[in-house]
């Protein structure tokens, strides 16, 4: 259960938003011109946002993947007209302030490289640690 509702926050600044993936969840969220306001808000207050699996193309109709590379899911981002998007395989992407993964098999990585921004690489080398790759 959610903590609230999005219609309480989609006024406040984030210091990172965070989109799942996996369809159709990713559609709901990139036809929601809510979602959209609040990643471009994030954007522009310099903090950061990330997608992973099919969200990835969340941030791209909003803009935010121009001028930067970017991965998702097979089949997602490489087949949308993109032409200021650098797609790529990498697992896990980060360009500047924009956070893009693969997919299920790269969502370690990803929280990892979430962990270091959010808190700095000794948290993440802690955490990481834990998990006696």
């Amino acid at each position: 259960m959610p903590d609230t509702t999005l219609d309480v926050v989609a006024d406040q600044i984030f210091d990172m938003v965070v989109l799942p993936g996996g369809l159709p969840g990713a559609d709901y969220l990139n036809n929601d011109p809510r979602i959209h306001d609040i990643l471009t808000r994030t954007q522009e207050a310099g903090n950061y946002t990330a997608a992973i699996c099919a969200a990835p193309k969340v941030l791209a109709n909003a803009g935010l993947l121009e001028g930067k590379q970017a991965t998702s899911y097979p089949g997602i981002l490489d087949k949308m007209d993109l032409p200021q998007v650098d797609v790529n395989l990498q697992p896990v992407i980060r360009d500047e302030r924009v956070i893009t993964s693969r997919g299920p098999g790269t969502a370690m990585d990803f929280a990892l490289e979430l962990i270091e921004v959010l808190v700095g690489r000794a948290k993440r080398d802690e955490v990481e640690a834990g998990l006696v790759r």
